[in-house]
């Protein structure tokens, strides 16, 4: 049984009609990439599989039992969320955001450990952050703060990594050190899911494809086999030209 699955799940997207219902097995060691132009659905359907956003109708089962029942501790000691936006209400150092990761396992009222303390400054090392501890999070640039959420995902380090837009803000350095992370989490046997606008970040890095059609299909499979001009174009409205490079596709706009 996958940790992570959906039964005929149809997502709550306001003004819409209902869409195709998804059946969908997330096995561990996956990494899988979410398509779809904008208001395709793809946040929506992350915060559906996070039990933070109701379904239409179906279910999405953690560990064979429905979201919707679970405590939220329990959901997220196997499961965690990176947000597209980040909204910090009150100034806080970089590193008590990143001990928020820690949150989930710890009993009401107990401070962190120095166990926490090391899990969260080994993920801002990681992250190229660890000389950025002690500053406010107000105080950092876009990029600089999207780590800082990295960071704290990995100092939760789930079973499952669910993550809407991880490349946002990043500069291509960042974006490959990001990615990469990623998959180094997917080999160590978590499962990573996606929402994604870079179709060449989501060839190189995704072994399985899910594409979210404005209209409300959808289809999934192995990437090699989503990742085809003839799907994308239709799901983005935009001609595409191709070549591969190491044997990995690369997709370009054409007029």
């Amino acid at each position: 049984m996958s940790l992570l699955s959906t039964d005929q799940l149809v997502t709550a997207i306001p003004g819409r009609a209902p869409g195709y219902a998804l059946d969908l097995s997330f096995e561990p060691g996956q990494v899988w990439g979410i398509l779809g132009p904008n208001g395709a659905g793809k946040s929506t359907l992350l915060h559906t599989l996070a039990g933070l956003s109701p379904a239409r109708s179906g279910h999405v089962r953690l560990d064979g039992h429905d979201i919707a029942g679970l405590a939220r501790r329990k959901v997220a000691r196997q499961l965690g969320l990176l947000f597209q936006d980040h909204h910090d209400g009150f100034p806080a150092t970089v590193m008590e955001t990143t001990l928020i990761g820690r949150h989930p396992f710890l009993s009401p009222w107990q401070t962190e450990t120095r166990e926490d303390m090391a899990c969260a400054y080994n993920a801002l090392t990681v992250l190229g952050l660890g000389a950025l501890a002690p500053r406010l999070v107000n105080t950092l640039s876009g990029g600089e703060r999207q780590r800082v959420a990295l960071a704290t995902l990995l100092t939760q380090d789930p079973d499952i990594w669910l993550v809407d837009e991880p490349t946002n803000h990043l500069d291509l350095h960042h974006q490959v050190e990001t990615m990469t992370l990623m998959a180094d989490r997917a080999r160590q046997g978590r499962t990573v899911i996606m929402c994604m606008h870079d179709l060449n970040l989501a060839a190189r890095w995704c072994d399985h494809i899910l594409l979210l059609y404005p209209n409300g299909d959808a289809c999934w499979g192995p990437a090699r086999q989503m990742l085809v001009p003839h799907a994308l174009e239709r799901l983005y409205g935009q001609r595409l030209a191709t070549a591969e490079i190491e044997g990995v596709p690369v997709f370009i706009p054409r007029p």
